[in-house]
């Protein structure tokens, strides 16, 4: 017996034998990959087993992802407003951070960028490059 390998359950196996995990190569295996993991998603209890298969497979998308797909980098203005979408803060949140509502305003209309000192600061606040902003 190979020591670090589990014995696979029945289960896990029907997993593997209905759907193998390989390297997706296209867009169809892609699709078919993600409908794969969104039908295991939506079972009412999701086990140990269909977790490890999901990790599987989520690799392969990623592994695919990485290579096909292109992430716009964003910087100024956009970053800004990017960032506080994922965050689920508003302009006002960042008052405190660039001092008042006018430099929000200004920087976010576009109507100026922001400074080296205020790009720091959001930097700081966001946590990434200052040269971003």
């Amino acid at each position: 017996m190979t020591i670090g390998l589990k014995t696979l359950s029945d289960y896990y196996l029907e997993l593997i034998m209905h759907f193998p995990p390989r390297p997706i190569t296209n867009e169809e295996e892609y699709q078919a990959t993600q409908e794969q993991i969104n039908k295991i998603l939506d079972q009412p209890k999701i086990t140990d087993d269909d977790r490890a298969y999901l990790k599987i497979l989520g690799l392969t998308i990623y592994d695919y992802e990485e290579k096909h797909e292109s992430f716009p980098i964003l910087r100024g203005v956009d970053l800004i407003i990017a960032l506080l979408e994922e965050s689920n803060l508003s302009d006002r949140d960042l008052i405190p951070i660039l001092g008042n509502k006018t430099i929000v305003k200004e920087i976010l209309d576009r109507d100026r960028p922001p400074s080296l000192e205020e790009s720091i600061k959001l930097a700081t606040f966001f946590q990434i490059a200052a040269d971003r902003f």
